[in-house]
C-alpha cells in the first residue's frame, strides 16, 4: 500500500508540471486573443479534471485478491448429542465403538426419521468375538429447525471371520476403523499387534456374514520390523490403521465401478518420529478396480500439537465429495478430552511413497492442506473418546448431516457418545 501510494504522489507532481507547461504554451499563443477568456476557462476546467483524475487514481481500492479454492466454504452445527446405557447385547457388552459407517439403504423409507449405521468394536477379540453391530439412529421430528438425536438402538450383530471362516482368536486383531464399500461389504481397518508380531491390514468383509474376503495390499514401511529386539520401522504399538474412508461418490450398484479409498495412521510411523517436528502421519489413497486393489499414492499429514496432552492422534477421515475430505483429530490430556474437525484438501501434496523416513526438515514435500472447521471443545458439552465420524443422511433442511462416536473403552467411567451435527456447503 505505501509503495503504490508514493508511486502516486510521483505522478501528481509531474502531472502539475504537465499542466503547467500546457497552459503556458496556450497563453503565448493566445495573447491579444479576443477569445483568450474562454480559452483560458476551458483550460482551467482541463487541468482540474486532470487533477481529479489523478488523484482518483490514486485511491482507487487495490485490486481483489484470489481466495484460496482449496477449500469451498463449509460450517458445522451442532444438533445435540446421546449417550447409549451401558448394555450387553447377545451376552456381549456393547462398547469400544471406534468407527461408524452409514447404510443409506438400510431402512425402509417409510421410516424416514430412522436410518441404519454400522459401529465397529475395537475388541480385540478379549470381551466376545471381534465385531461390528448394526445401529438405529432416530431423530425427532421433521421440523427443520428442531433436528435432534432422539435415540440409538443396537439391532444387530456381526463377527468378523477370516478367510477361513474362522473368527479371529484373542489379540489376533486390533479393529479400529470401518467404511461401507458399494458392493454389500465393508472394509476394516486393524492396527496390527506389534509386541507379538501380528502385522496391521486392510480387509474387505461380507456385510452379512462378516466372512473376509480380501486384504489391500500394504507397503512394505508399514510393516513393524521385528528382526530386532528395537522396533526400527512400521506402526507403532496401538496406534496404526485408525482413519478409513471411501469415497461416496465413486460408489455404483454393484460396486462394478472403481471406488476410491483412503486410511491413514493415528500416530507417525516409527522411522517417523521426531520429537522436535510436528507430528508426521501418512494418509494412504487406494483404487478398488475389478476387486484388485491398487495403492495410488501417499501423502504427508501434519498433525496438530495441542499443548498440556497424553494422547494426540488423527482418528478419522471422511470423503465428503467434491475431492473434500474431513479428519477428526482427538487428544487427551490434563482437562479431559478434545477433538477437532479439519477440511482437509490433496491436490497440492507431495506423494510421499517413496519417502522411506519424515525426520527432519523436508523442505520439497507438500504436505496436505488443512484449515479448522470446528473445535469440538467449544460445543459446551463434556467430550469424550471421539474415534469415529461418518456421513449420515440428508436433514429436513437440506443440509448434510455428520454423525460421530465415542469409544468408552469398556470402561464403566466412560460414555459411549453420539454427536449429531449438520454439515452445510458439502463439495
Amino acid at each position: 500500500m505505501l509503495q503504490r501510494w508514493h508511486k502516486s504522489k510521483q505522478f501528481n507532481k509531474s502531472s502539475k508540471i504537465n499542466v503547467t507547461a500546457l497552459s503556458n504554451s496556450w497563453h503565448l499563443k493566445t495573447l491579444g486573443d479576443p477569445l483568450r477568456g474562454l480559452r483560458q476557462r476551458i483550460l482551467r476546467l482541463f487541468s482540474l479534471a486532470l487533477i481529479l483524475l489523478t488523484v482518483c487514481t490514486a485511491c482507487a481500492p487495490p485490486p481483489a485478491v484470489a481466495r484460496d479454492r482449496s477449500f469451498p466454504e463449509m460450517s458445522l452445527e451442532f444438533l445435540g448429542e446421546y449417550q447409549l446405557p451401558k448394555m450387553n447385547f447377545e451376552g456381549v457388552p456393547v462398547g469400544g465403538l471406534s468407527g461408524i459407517t452409514y447404510d443409506p439403504k438400510g431402512i425402509s423409507a417409510a421410516t424416514s426419521k430412522a436410518y441404519r449405521f454400522y459401529a465397529l468394536s475395537d475388541d480385540p477379540s478379549e470381551n466376545g468375538e471381534a465385531r461390528f453391530y448394526s445401529l438405529r439412529l432416530d431423530l425427532t421430528s421433521s421440523d427443520p429447525a428442531n433436528i435432534r438425536l432422539k435415540k440409538v438402538t443396537v439391532e444387530g450383530v456381526t463377527s468378523l471371520k477370516q478367510a477361513d471362516g474362522e473368527t479371529f482368536s484373542w489379540g489376533s486383531i486390533n479393529p479400529e476403523g470401518i467404511a461401507l464399500s458399494p458392493r454389500n461389504s465393508v472394509f476394516v481397518a486393524s492396527e496390527g499387534v506389534t509386541h507379538v508380531g501380528i502385522p496391521p491390514f486392510i480387509g474387505e468383509f461380507d456385510l452379512k456374514t462378516g466372512q473376509m474376503r480380501g486384504n489391500l495390499p500394504i507397503p512394505k514401511r508399514y510393516i513393524p520390523d521385528t528382526s530386532d529386539e528395537k522396533q526400527q520401522q512400521g506402526v507403532v504399538d496401538n496406534l496404526g490403521f485408525e482413519s478409513l474412508t471411501i469415497d461416496p461418490e465413486t460408489f455404483s450398484p454393484g460396486g462394478l465401478d472403481p471406488f476410491r479409498l483412503f486410511a491413514a495412521t493415528e500416530a507417525p510411523l516409527m522411522q517417523d518420529l521426531d520429537p522436535e517436528q510436528a507430528s508426521k502421519l501418512r494418509v494412504l489413497h487406494y483404487i478398488i478396480v475389478d476387486k484388485k486393489p491398487q495403492l495410488v499414492s501417499e501423502n504427508l499429514y501434519k498433525l496438530d500439537q495441542v499443548p498440556l496432552t497424553i494422547l494426540n492422534g488423527l482418528t478419522e477421515l471422511v470423503t465428503v465429495g467434491g475431492g473434500q475430505i474431513l479428519s477428526l483429530e482427538r487428544s487427551f490430556g490434563l482437562s479431559g478430552y478434545s477433538a477437532r474437525i479439519y477440511q482437509v484438501a490433496f491436490g497440492a501434496a507431495t506423494d510421499t511413497s517413496r519417502i522411506q523416513s519424515f525426520k527432519g526438515q523436508l523442505p520439497t514435500v507438500e504436505p496436505v492442506k488443512k484449515k479448522l472447521l470446528l473445535d469440538l471443545s467449544e460445543l459446551g458439552i463434556p467430550l469424550y473418546n471421539l474415534e469415529g465420524m461418518t456421513l449420515g443422511p440428508r436433514l429436513p433442511d437440506g443440509s448434510q448431516s455428520l454423525v460421530l462416536v465415542s469409544d468408552d473403552n469398556f470402561d464403566e467411567a466412560q460414555k459411549t457418545q453420539f454427536i449429531l451435527l449438520s454439515l452445510k456447503g458439502k463439495g
